[in-house]
């Protein structure tokens, strides 16, 4: 690991089960001794969470530009008022969303030009690139299937088909060595196989961290490792 603490961030579409891995490895990463700042996108800060409850209300409506601007403007509050400090004191940061989910959303599934998100990101970011990004999926019925099993979907969630099916093509493509290479700043992405259970998926984002620092990190028995 650098001297400043590594960002790790988890990623993928509605109901791949993100946020619960998020909650578990912060949890995982605490009791295994590491001092651990586990935050979300959009909120995290009084400010970002204002824009999170714009951006989230089921009986809102927000123009395409609206929608990214905000989420900058919550990501910039975030990295300057949290991220950052912690980091540069060595504490893990473990981000539910960042940088791929704008291109993702806002790119591929809104239409939004990718410059013009690339250039208002590198504002609010001021060049923060992730250490690592877990990619989790799901075949998309299946997530679609856990997110209406839910109920009482937010503003994103009840996007309509063709939406979400956008959504899980951007997050494949992001999985390509050219993508990532032509999206540096969003750093590397490994798949996370998001099926079974908690547990399993859970052990999976663990052995992903011990292979990527195996001084720090011991990896689960009897899970092979993800990375190429």
């Amino acid at each position: 690991m650098s001297i400043r603490g590594p960002l790790v961030v988890l990623e993928g579409g509605e109901g791949v089960g993100k946020t619960t891995q998020w909650e578990r490895l912060r949890e995982w990463l605490r009791a295994s001794g590491q001092t651990v700042l586990a935050l979300r996108e959009p909120g995290g800060t009084p400010p970002g969470d204002t824009i999170r409850t714009l951006l989230l209300d089921p009986v809102g409506a927000l123009a395409p530009e609206t929608e990214a601007l905000l989420f900058a403007a919550s990501r910039a509050e975030l990295l300057t008022r949290a991220v950052r400090p912690a980091l540069a004191q060595g504490t893990l940061v473990l981000l539910d969303r960042y940088l791929l989910s704008t291109y993702v959303y806002q790119g591929v599934a809104r239409g939004l030009n990718t410059d013009a998100l690339r250039a208002i990101n590198q504002f609010a970011t001021g060049g923060l690139v992730p250490d690592l990004t877990l990619l989790l999926s799901l075949p998309l019925d299946e997530a679609q299937r856990r997110t209406k099993a839910r109920g009482a979907p937010d503003r994103l969630e009840q996007e309509p088909d063709g939406f979400h099916a956008r959504v899980a093509a951007g997050f494949s493509e992001a999985l390509t060595a050219e993508w990532q290479q032509t999206h540096s700043e969003c750093g590397p992405i490994v798949l996370v196989d998001a099926s079974g259970t908690r547990e399993e998926v859970t052990a999976r984002c663990i052995d992903i961290l011990a292979s990527r620092w195996p001084e720090h990190f011991a990896r689960p028995a009897g899970i092979t490792s993800q990375t190429a």
